[in-house]
């Protein structure tokens, strides 16, 4: 469950809550609301009448296709320290996020990966433990965007942003939290997962999707986050989800999926990047 967060009261909130969405879907969103919270929404499609709901500070639009270009573009105009990443589907807890900003700013760390529930209130995913543990490249492969708040201060310091190939909207169409978070480790940033939940979002996502191509996609994801160890890693991530994945052929076709982007050769530090060069970050 969330927990209270002393954010609006020893310290200002600081907090940029940033919503992904497609022109036609921005009437959905529900912002949060708090004095100390600024919402931005980034749009890819056309804005000219666009039905804003209230609540929102801002709308930027953002060219091209694909949700990493949006992430980016909030990285790039966050004008707080704390950015929550968001979905256009997502009724955002700022009790949980609260806490969790108050846990960036006593350890420093860089990323906090929180939780999030179905409609009915059940937390969609299973966790070993209640304590905050540290991230790694093990422990965050089902991470959500929705469930990523980070101090844009340190990402930006350290030219961390999302691998545009990767995501919804791409053809690589997984993967671009888990790389995401393997660029920030391996820039010698720190994250842990923290027991607060971040919000409410449908039973169903893209990261339950366990068919062929699917399969595949996971395998570039990982080939791309762990370079010459990804042999290992796939059979590791395989052997965790054996029943996801289904029978025992898939399994094999999926340990020895060797694929990367574009006969690539991976690499583990400054493996993301973007496709067009990012501009400079806000006055």
């Amino acid at each position: 469950m969330s927990a209270p967060s002393t954010g609006a009261g020893a310290a200002p909130v600081d907090l940029t809550v940033a919503f992904s969405s497609l022109a036609e879907r921005v009437p959905q969103i529900r912002p949060p609301r708090h004095p100390g919270v600024r919402v931005v929404v980034h749009v890819q499609g056309p804005t000219q009448d666009l039905e804003v709901p209230e609540g929102v500070d801002r709308v930027v639009p953002v060219p091209g296709r694909g949700v990493a270009r949006s992430r980016n573009a909030a990285i790039e105009e966050c004008r707080t320290r704390y950015l929550l990443f968001c979905d256009d589907d997502v009724d955002v807890d700022l009790d949980g996020v609260l806490a969790a900003v108050d846990h960036l700013r006593v350890t420093g760390a860089a990323i906090a990966l929180g939780r999030a529930v179905d409609p009915d209130g059940h937390l969609r995913k299973r966790y070993r433990t209640d304590r905050p543990t540290p991230l790694s490249l093990l422990n965050s492969a089902k991470a959500a965007t929705y469930e990523m708040l980070v101090d844009v201060a340190q990402v930006r310091q350290a030219g961390v942003r999302f691998d545009e190939r990767f995501g919804a909207g791409a053809e690589t169409y997984l993967g671009d939290e888990y790389l995401f978070i393997a660029e920030l480790l391996s820039a010698g940033l720190r994250g842990y997962a923290v027991p607060f939940v971040f919000g409410v979002h449908p039973r169903t996502s893209s990261g339950s999707r366990w068919g062929g191509r699917d399969l595949h996609v996971r395998a570039v994801v990982i080939n791309h986050a762990f370079g010459r160890a990804a042999p290992v890693a796939r059979l590791v991530f395989g052997w965790r989800n054996r029943r996801s994945i289904g029978d025992r052929r898939r399994l094999a076709q999926f340990a020895a999926d060797g694929s990367t982007l574009h006969g690539q050769v991976p690499r583990r530090r400054g493996a993301a990047r973007a496709i067009d060069p990012p501009g400079p970050p806000p006055a």
